[in-house]
């Protein structure tokens, strides 16, 4: 198959980070099949997908739509989905007996030589793939919603799956245009999970001592350190904001940081302090505009990337 290892990929489940995945994969100019269990969910995969294509060909960020949809293709079974797959995307319903289950059904039918990927955003792979055949050709390949707007990918592999297999994923995610990181075990809630729980833990308990409001803590993100961590990480950020780099940052901060994590005794989000940010959430938002205001989320993220591409690439060599 020459240097381009993935040029059939399967996505398996349709919903919204399937889609997504889908999305990456065709316009990365990649054949794709798409099966989901459910008939309706197929049935409207291609609209879905047809209507974030336009919103991103608006921000510049493909060329032409049908060039893109012509490389998806709804099946209308899983080994037709995945037989010819050079690569198979498992994203169903994140429960260990539901994974486990399609996994088996992934590696009954798919060829020896190929790989499959879970999108698991905190299960590892050795609790549903123990059992399977081709179990050393899985992995997990966990995204972040929506995959085809963030690029960050995490690889963690189980302890059977072949070394090759991590490298391989790892260079043809970066070729299609994501940023994957290797997790070098399988620690709970893998690397991204376990940062962006440190933080909610924090604000949760900001929120349940009254010492904000849900606005304002989100402010502190989202107007505050939000702005540096849409470019750089943590560790960049500190090295910067002292004078003499990261060791001078750790020499005049650590203290109040370790005070700060002493302070806290990690416990479960309160059921009470839950009910109330639901109520101040819905007072702001109400149910029934979650999905617009997903939308609205999502054409943010499009042109925040639009400004990243057009930052990174001349004009004249966008398509």
């Amino acid at each position: 198959m020459g240097e381009n290892r993935f040029q059939t990929v399967a996505v398996v489940g349709a919903g919204l980070v399937g889609l997504g995945w889908a999305i990456v994969f065709a316009r990365a100019g990649l054949n794709v099949r798409i099966f989901d269990g459910i008939a309706d969910i197929r049935s409207r995969a291609l609209a879905r997908i047809s209507e974030s294509l336009a919103d991103m060909k608006r921000l510049g960020l493909i060329g032409d739509v049908d060039a893109v949809l012509q490389h998806l293709h709804v099946v209308e079974t899983l080994p037709e989905a995945v037989s010819d797959a050079d690569y198979v995307q498992e994203s169903v319903l994140e429960r260990i007996d539901v994974k486990m289950d399609v996994c088996r059904e992934i590696a009954s039918a798919m060829r020896p030589e190929a790989i499959c990927g879970s999108s698991t955003s905190g299960i590892p792979a050795s609790q549903f793939t123990a059992d399977i055949p081709w179990r050393e050709r899985f992995l997990v390949v966990h995204p972040v919603n929506p995959p085809h707007l963030i690029p960050l990918v995490e690889l963690v592999a189980a302890p059977w799956t072949e070394a090759g297999v991590v490298a391989l994923v790892r260079k043809e995610m970066q070729r299609i245009g994501q940023s994957p990181i290797v997790i070098n075990s399988e620690i709970e809630g893998f690397v991204l999970n376990r940062l962006q729980g440190a933080l909610l833990n924090e604000a949760w308990a900001l929120y349940a001592e009254g010492a904000a409001s849900l606005a304002d803590i989100d402010a502190a993100v989202s107007q505050g350190l939000g702005r540096r961590w849409s470019f750089m990480g943590p560790f960049e950020t500190i090295d910067l904001n002292a004078p003499e780099g990261i060791a001078d940052y750790a020499r005049r901060l650590a203290p109040l940081y370790h005070s700060i994590a002493a302070s806290r005794q990690p416990e479960r989000w309160p059921d009470d302090v839950v009910q109330r940010a639901e109520a101040e959430r819905r007072a702001a938002l109400p149910q029934d505009g979650l999905a617009q205001r997903s939308l609205w989320r999502d054409q943010r993220l499009m042109e925040l990337n639009a400004t990243f591409v057009a930052r990174a690439v001349p004009t004249s060599d966008r398509a």
